[in-house]
């Protein structure tokens, strides 16, 4: 049987949040869900926007968190026990990477949470960092500029391209993740800059 991946884009719910870089996560799973035909649904128990989809013949779950991207582990978790077979290490989670630069994709399994607060909550309550992660990146803000300012603001109009390019390339890079397995998605889109 097809091994059971749990795909999380992370960001902060509602429309003041909605364009963000910081909500870059959840564009690629609304990305993924509308390449899929399948559309989320609220599953209030566990604080969060989900469906189940295929993708290359894999049975997936979409995920957008509603809790705010500090208490993201607490909806991942809640969806990774209604979903048993959905382990660690099958778990994707989408997000914001600062230290990329605008638009450029890149996959990693593991090592350090770069001090996302989304990333820190999921492997909290998780109790592990051995989860897959697709990082968007957005890059860091010129001297002087507050970092989370930065991440809750909409992007001007050519990162704006760059930015909605990168969903695309994201989704795709979650496609070959469940398809081909995450040690060739990495060798695909890793050795690219964009």
């Amino acid at each position: 049987m097809p091994q059971l991946y749990l795909v999380a884009g992370l960001g902060n719910p509602g429309e003041r949040y909605e364009k963000t870089r910081h909500n870059a996560g959840a564009a690629v799973v609304a990305k993924l869900a509308d390449s899929t035909h399948v559309s989320l649904r609220r599953v209030k128990s566990c604080m969060t926007l989900a469906c189940e989809a295929e993708i290359g013949g894999a049975p997936t779950v979409l995920s957008f968190p509603q809790t705010y991207m500090n208490e993201s582990g607490r909806a991942v978790v809640c969806l990774m026990k209604r979903y048993p077979e959905a382990v660690v290490n099958s778990l994707v989670v989408i997000h914001d990477e600062l230290d990329l630069p605008v638009g450029v994709v890149k996959i990693k399994r593991g090592g350090g949470l770069a001090g996302h607060n989304g990333l820190k909550s999921i492997a909290s309550y998780a109790g592990s960092k051995d989860f897959i992660r697709v990082r968007v990146g957005i890059g860091r803000p010129r001297d002087g500029v507050d970092i989370s300012r930065w991440v809750l603001s909409r992007p001007d109009a050519n990162e704006r391209i760059q930015l909605e390019l990168a969903t695309e390339r994201a989704a795709m890079a979650v496609q070959s993740i469940v398809r081909d397995g995450v040690e060739k998605a990495m060798n695909e889109f890793n050795s690219n800059t964009r």
